[in-house]
């Protein structure tokens, strides 16, 4: 008997050690929001994205009330710093060997051709969306202009639902309500909207409509994308998103380019910086500091949808939306009217709805987590 006692015991402790290791691997990680280093990144990506965006407003409504008039040019700074983000992709690329091993060659070249194709359809996409964009930051104030862009919730929603399998929930529903509302009370506004520069009535609904549909396309794109990452690329890499803002960002430089030599506006451009009233030195700085912001305001996305979810980084972007009036009536005299301070409390409650939804589904998936993992470890534990 006393000759078994160590191999009893030692099978016991080896019992004992198999549950213990068993109901660790069971126990769930520590969330995400324990983890401060994460916190960190994700404010510094907040902090990009809310102070590049409000500061591209910005600017380009300074470039227009200044002097400046051409919608190509200003489509153009939007995608044309793009370079700044090259380096990235070399210190984020991945291993060409570990990807040549698992991919054979012709499915490694249907997979180039297809993302090649969808990078120029995304270009092409991004260059109308941008034209649209500087169409209504030309014909509406700042404010009018910010408080428009925040109907992209509503329509990341919707595109949401029948690209991503989006389930429409009360409070979404109610997002989408609210929003749409602070949309029509800007439309109805019209007449009554006070601005330096005075636009006729037909250009003005011009800017409307082609600012919601400019956030309706960006919305499309960012589902399109979502999309595109689940089916086609199906990995999340930092890298992976990288490229995705780059080439596309440089099929619509391309496509201004065009745009710009087409429409003729270029040979204007001299004299738009020569009767700058800022002085030329103002003039390409304006447009220096317009395109690093839309850049800044893209690595901070792009930093949102790798930590996060794209989703997220979209009702980031939204958020910016109610400071740019804010900001609008200290440096362009904008005036914030009964109807437009509706309008602003009614998109900033909308947005705080969508928000809470994401909360509850985050604190539902992680009590989900916690019970499954609590339930396998009592099963181990009578096992």
């Amino acid at each position: 008997m006393e000759h078994h006692q160590p191999q009893e015991l030692e099978l016991q402790n080896t019992g004992v050690d198999d549950r213990v290791s068993k109901t660790h691997k069971d126990i769930p990680k520590l969330p995400r929001f324990i983890d401060y280093r994460w916190w960190f990144r994700v404010t510094l990506y907040i902090l990009f994205l809310l102070a590049g965006q409000s500061a591209a407003i910005l600017l380009g409504r300074l470039y227009y009330d200044k002097g400046g008039n051409s919608k190509w040019m200003s489509t153009f700074v939007q995608s044309a710093g793009f370079p700044i983000l090259l380096p990235l992709i070399f210190f984020f690329s991945p291993s060409t060997c570990s990807a040549t091993r698992t991919r054979s060659p012709i499915s490694s070249l249907k997979k180039t051709s297809t993302l090649t194709i969808l990078y120029a359809a995304f270009g092409l996409l991004l260059t109308g969306d941008n034209l649209m964009y500087s169409y209504g930051l030309l014909y509406l104030p700042v404010s009018t202009y910010s408080l428009l862009c925040a109907t992209q919730l509503g329509s990341n929603a919707i595109f949401s639902f029948f690209l991503n399998s989006q389930k429409f929930t009360p409070l979404i529903l109610n997002s989408l309500v609210l929003l749409t509302t602070s949309a029509s009370l800007l439309a109805v506004n019209a007449g009554s909207d006070d601005s330096k520069s005075t636009v006729p009535k037909t250009k003005y609904a011009i800017g409307f409509l082609l600012t919601v549909a400019a956030s309706a396309t960006f919305s499309l794109y960012l589902s399109l994308v979502q999309l595109c990452f689940q089916k086609v690329i199906k990995a999340e890499t930092f890298s992976a998103i990288l490229d995705m803002q780059i080439y596309p960002s440089f099929v619509a430089t391309c496509g201004c380019v065009v745009g710009l030599f087409g429409s003729g506006e270029w040979s204007s451009l001299s004299k738009e910086m020569n009767e700058y009233r800022l002085g030329k030195a103002s003039y390409l700085m304006t447009l220096i500091w317009i395109a690093l912001s839309w850049q800044i305001s893209s690595v901070g996305m792009l930093g949102l949808i790798f930590e996060v979810s794209s989703l997220f980084s979209n009702v980031i972007s939204t958020l910016a939306l109610p400071v740019v009036p804010i900001l609008a009536v200290i440096f362009f005299h904008d005036k914030m009217n009964g109807v437009k301070a509706i309008a602003l409390l009614l998109a900033i409650w909308g947005f705080l709805s969508y928000i809470y939804q994401h909360y509850l589904d985050d604190l539902k998936s992680r009590t989900k987590t916690t019970t499954s993992a609590e339930v396998s470890a009592d099963l181990t534990e009578e096992s």
